[in-house]
């Protein structure tokens, strides 16, 4: 999100950084369940519709977060999302924050550590 971000017009936060959820309306059980997006007016995203407001506002194209609502792409956008999460944890990505901030997670290091990184 950072590279396609070059306006900083997007700020990534963690869910499990203590009362990130709740500061915006969500609880962590909610949080581990699908990537969320919070827009300015305090909308909510969820899934899919996070990433495509996320990708929106990054890139300065609301066209994406309106292309997303179209019957056709919403269904589409919505399976692949839901592929991708139940197989996140065996696809290339970067390190889980709290495996690089266990302070802000509350645990050691290795407690957040995938178990195929063994």
């Amino acid at each position: 999100m950072k590279a396609l971000d070059r306006h900083g017009r997007v700020t990534t936060v963690p869910f499990q950084k203590p009362g990130a959820p709740e500061s915006v309306g969500l609880t962590p059980a909610a949080c581990a369940a699908a990537a969320w997006a919070v827009d300015a007016e305090g909308r909510r995203y969820r899934g899919a519709g996070a990433v495509h407001a996320a990708l929106a506002c990054a890139l300065g194209a609301p066209i994406l977060l309106k292309l997303y609502a179209l019957p056709l792409i919403r269904p589409a956008a919505d399976a692949i999302y839901g592929w991708v999460a139940a197989h996140r944890s065996h696809l290339p990505g970067v390190t889980p924050h709290c495996a690089q901030h266990p302070e802000d997670c509350g645990g050691a290091p290795e407690r957040f550590r995938s178990q195929d990184a063994s």
